[in-house]
């Protein structure tokens, strides 16, 4: 599949959903978690997961929580149930470009009054995703290393978790983004890293791949110009299907390759494995019979990985592919089959 440009940009195509609907999410976001695991958010009683499990952030504002408060207010109570078991796990909070700073902060915020750690995600690379779905970023490297700075300074002191620009590598090593980009690329990411790696609760995973596009061996030294040294570690699955044990084993293999650093999976969907009929490029918008995978937590099969998280946030359309709504939109009736498909 290496050079597959279909299987180069399903990570960045997907990650696009949570994007595009982060800003909605930050109304408010500062007031949230107010009290810690004692305090219920009014309409859907959201509550944080115990921490010494799942040290992350639930947000009690999400699209999942407001979901299950409707659900609940028109009497659909079994829907409500399995639209909670999204609502009750964090999720990434993706930093849209629009006031990075405020966002950051409001999410660092809410988290650190929660007794938690925010999880952030960053997706602004200047050409992201090759001008496919999720096209656009920063407009050059001036404004991406603005976004960082705004980030850094809203995050401050706070704990949070970043994983940085999802498929941001692996477009360099697949031949999707173009030659003339590459320099700047691992500046701006290995800037990044140095700038959010300095602040003194913020641990950085720069992302990786997954497992279904080729092999660590084609990503390894990438990664190193990248920065990786610096890092914390690397992401992988990010917005994928891909299997938690076949995460592992790929996350495994690429770790050996650069020094042993830990790893961080993206279990939000992956509970069935990948989708493998109709057409190979359109695998990844939206595939049916999918499920939730692991909850999020920090308690994990192998010492390498750091935690499972939810990256991508289960039930927001992936694009207008297969009956969804546009990327990044909530989908209810995608978001119960989820549920659904992780009570078999």
């Amino acid at each position: 599949m290496y050079g597959s440009r279909g299987v180069g940009t399903t990570t960045a195509r997907r990650a696009s959903a949570a994007v595009l609907g982060a800003a909605l999410l930050i109304t408010g976001c500062s007031s949230s978690g107010e009290g810690g695991d004692e305090k219920k958010d009014a309409a859907a009683g959201i509550t944080q997961q115990p921490k010494e499990a799942d040290p992350f952030w639930v947000n009690p504002d999400s699209h999942a929580a407001e979901q299950v408060a409707h659900l609940e207010k028109a009497g659909k109570k079994d829907e409500a149930a399995r639209i909670r078991k999204i609502a009750q796990q964090p999720t990434g909070e993706w930093i849209s470009p629009e006031n990075p700073e405020e966002q950051a902060r409001g999410f660092t915020e809410a988290a650190d009054k929660a007794g938690r750690t925010a999880l952030l995600v960053l997706y602004n690379i200047p050409h992201r995703d090759c001008g496919q779905y999720s096209q656009g970023g920063a407009a050059d490297g001036d404004s991406y290393r603005a976004f960082i700075d705004g980030v850094a300074k809203g995050i401050g002191d706070r704990a949070a978790t970043v994983v940085l620009e999802p498929d941001a590598v692996l477009h360099l090593v697949d031949g999707c983004t173009p030659d003339e980009f590459h320099e700047e690329r691992y500046d701006l990411l290995k800037g990044a890293i140095a700038k959010l790696t300095a602040l003194k609760n913020t641990k950085v995973y720069l992302d990786a791949g997954n497992a279904g596009w080729g092999h660590p061996d084609q990503i390894f030294e990438p990664l190193k110009w990248a920065g990786i040294d610096q890092a914390d570690g690397f992401a992988v699955n990010v917005s994928n299907f891909y299997t938690t044990e076949d995460s592992i084993a790929y996350g495994k293999q690429l770790s050996a390759k650069v020094g042993g650093k830990h790893f961080v999976i993206d279990t939000s969907r992956n509970g069935n494995g990948p989708y493998t009929e109709g057409a190979a490029d359109e695998r990844w918008c939206n595939p049916p019979g999918r499920a939730l995978g692991e909850t999020p937590t920090t308690r994990t099969a192998d010492p390498l990985v750091d935690a499972y998280l939810w990256v991508k946030r289960p039930g927001e359309s992936d694009g207008e592919c297969k009956g969804g709504p546009k990327a990044g939109a909530w989908w209810t009736e995608y978001a119960l089959k989820l549920a659904q498909g992780s009570e078999k």
